[in-house]
């Protein structure tokens, strides 16, 4: 069963109950129709690769402002929830919303694409398509990111942004551009592996990977601090932080200007994101204490 929750003025719009989902696969949905496309044998179609990727964004942008005009911000609840079940053995659910926090984050994201697909117009001249494909596709899973209201779910977005930011600075990067990507790579996964433990545990004592529910959970005190630590080695790295900080001078330098835009932009905000939605209401007393 789908459980929708938002107020009567978003209601009434058939499109609205929708509208975070439409965020999120519109622009994975413009991302595999450019991935399909052959190389532009001439400057029409590589002119009809960029003019595609930036009607998408645009019209997602345009949903972004839809929503930022219908948030309520005297509600103090998620708005704009969707709610279904989605693996049922593991209570896992495919579940999104938005508040205070995440809200700003939506159009801030697609903004910066907007920004990145126009300051690579004449810089990208190999495999445009593709090129916008990753940039597009980095869009819906950040907005992923920041809607998800599910750990699994959260986690699947996190990760699976990586994919196209790594292809992005591999192949379209500068000289040393293969030793950034996988320092980049290795350094947010191994982050990402202690998160996934830190999930884990929290699922076998509370039996919910719902995040709002895992606010008012009863975990283990004795486990407050390790729990607290692995979510800290993935935001930490995102931030990013010392001594976890040295992939992002390389990231930088070797990617496209697009890249650099996405990574200061968006990318590095996530890591204060995951402490702000995850590590402190979930576990307050040693967030406060650390």
């Amino acid at each position: 069963m789908w459980l929708i929750t938002m107020d009567d003025d978003v209601r009434r719009n058939p499109l609205m109950p929708y509208l975070l989902s439409m965020l999120i696969f519109l622009p994975l949905l413009g991302a595999i129709m450019l991935a399909i496309l052959p190389q532009p044998k001439d400057q029409r179609g590589t002119a009809n690769a960029r003019s595609f990727a930036l009607w998408f964004m645009g019209l997602h942008f345009a949903l972004s402002c839809v929503l930022l005009w219908q948030f309520n911000p005297t509600q103090t609840t998620f708005q704009f929830v969707e709610q279904t079940t989605w693996i049922p053995a593991f209570n896992i659910q495919y579940y999104l919303g938005v508040d205070g926090l995440s809200i700003l984050f939506i159009p801030l994201t697609s903004l910066l694409t907007v920004v990145s697909i126009l300051v690579s117009w004449k810089a990208i001249t190999h495999s445009v398509p593709q090129f916008y494909a990753c940039l597009l596709a980095i869009c819906g899973l950040v907005v992923g990111v920041f809607t998800a209201l599910d750990l699994i779910l959260f986690y699947i977005f996190w990760e699976a942004m990586l994919i196209p930011m790594f292809l992005l600075i591999g192949l379209w990067g500068g000289e040393n551009r293969i030793y950034a990507t996988l320092k980049f790579f290795l350094y947010t996964f191994a982050g990402s592996v202690l998160m996934l433990i830190a999930f884990i545990y929290m699922y076998v004592h509370t039996g919910t990977f719902s995040i709002p529910n895992l606010t008012n959970a009863n975990l283990p005190i004795e486990a407050h601090l390790l729990l607290w630590l692995a979510l800290f080695a993935a935001f930490a790295v995102k931030i990013p932080m010392w001594p976890v900080h040295t992939w992002l001078p390389d990231a930088h330098v070797q990617a496209p200007t697009a890249g650099s835009v996405i990574l200061a932009g968006i990318l590095l905000k996530m890591g204060a994101y995951g402490f702000l939605r995850l590590s402190v209401p979930i576990l307050p007393e040693i967030s406060l204490q650390l």
